[in-house]
């Protein structure tokens, strides 16, 4: 199976990748990998909208599959069991971060594509068939999460997931604002919701009110183009989480809040947004970030999920129609994550 974007020089094929990159060592998981999710992430690599991509690229970081191959040193896993790999495969082991179960913050954390190993071999995503995995980069799947509706959750889960520990948004009763209800803001309804909170969806298209309360079972929805309501909200929210990787303003977000109320981003635009001060200074308000999670903490998001059946909304296609899902996801024209059912396509 092969599919070769001109315009952006992304490959998608296994083939592509030099016969090297799949030596299982000691140390090592070989994977066959089953369903891989797309990532907005993907998106903007393809694109070079970042600025840092590094062609050809295979992409796909929110991949589940089942263990082919482990090495003799790896005590984690067994052949046949159910396991994923998410953003990261690497990282120094030895800092501060690493120390603290925090390998996403490790000043040479390897990501899982468009990034190279220690030696100097360049790391290729989850649109293939197969990958070669350090057994501490690799999670346990839980038995009850389905593969297709998990999958996501090793990126977009995990996104949300960690802000709302560290910045405290999981006391029950507490009122949670989610700007964007896309592939991460679904995900943080629901997770807002089995930590007990108030959950109200802000977003700028009314089109998306009945399925987020109905379908996802959000408390309220705010549309951030009607003046009245904006107003009745006002400093009515204890948290935001705001998912909209496009570039916004963030004045209305933080007139939402109330005093000492966090406001934490974890979309990406591709430009920098304008941060104003006077709402921070004059109600003690905090603007913070997150980015991804640990090992540990992921593989913890993960069975939080399977407890609350928590699972990604998704649309799953064969793999010869990437090429399109980029298209339809740049126009935020899914819902509301594709996932390629890698399996099914290599048996056809």
């Amino acid at each position: 199976m092969k599919c070769l974007n001109q315009t952006h020089k992304v490959f998608f094929d296994s083939r592509s990748v030099p016969r090297a990159f799949w030596e299982n060592g000691d140390e090592d998981v070989t994977i066959k990998i089953l369903f891989c999710g797309v990532c907005h992430s993907d998106l903007h690599v393809a694109k070079n909208e970042w600025g840092f991509t590094n062609y050809p690229v295979v992409p796909g970081h929110e991949m589940v599959g089942t263990v082919m191959k482990v090495g003799s040193d790896v005590k984690k896993f067994k052949v046949g069991e159910r396991v994923g790999v998410g953003v990261i495969v690497g990282s120094c082991k030895k800092c501060e971060s690493c120390q603290q179960d925090l390998e996403n913050y490790c000043p040479q954390t390897i990501f899982t594509y468009n990034s190279h190993y220690t030696d100097g071999t360049k790391t290729y995503g989850g649109y293939s068939d197969m990958i070669v995995v350090d057994e501490r980069y690799v999670l346990r799947f839980p038995d009850n999460l389905p593969l297709e509706g998990g999958a996501p959750l090793l990126c977009a889960g995990i996104t949300v997931y960690s802000p709302m520990k560290y910045y405290g948004m999981t006391e029950p009763g507490k009122h949670l604002g989610v700007a964007g209800l896309g592939g991460l803001g679904h995900v943080a309804v629901k997770m807002g919701k089995a930590f007990g909170l108030k959950v109200t969806v802000i977003s700028s298209s009314p089109k998306k009110e009945t399925e987020a309360i109905e379908r996802l079972g959000a408390d309220s929805f705010l549309v951030t183009s009607d003046p009245a309501k904006m107003k009745a909200a006002l400093g009515t929210m204890d948290y935001i989480i705001d998912t909209v990787s496009a570039v916004h303003p963030l004045l209305p977000l933080l007139s939402l809040l109330k005093l000492n109320g966090k406001l934490v981003t974890v979309g990406l635009p591709d430009k920098p947004l304008e941060l104003p001060i006077f709402p921070l200074v004059l109600g003690r308000k905090l603007v913070g970030g997150s980015d991804i999670g640990g090992m540990k903490e992921t593989q913890e998001m993960l069975d939080f999920c399977a407890k609350h059946g928590i699972a990604a909304d998704v649309e799953v296609i064969q793999m010869d129609y990437i090429n399109t899902a980029m298209e339809r996801l740049a126009k935020s024209d899914v819902r509301y994550r594709f996932v390629i059912d890698v399996a099914s396509s290599l048996s056809q």
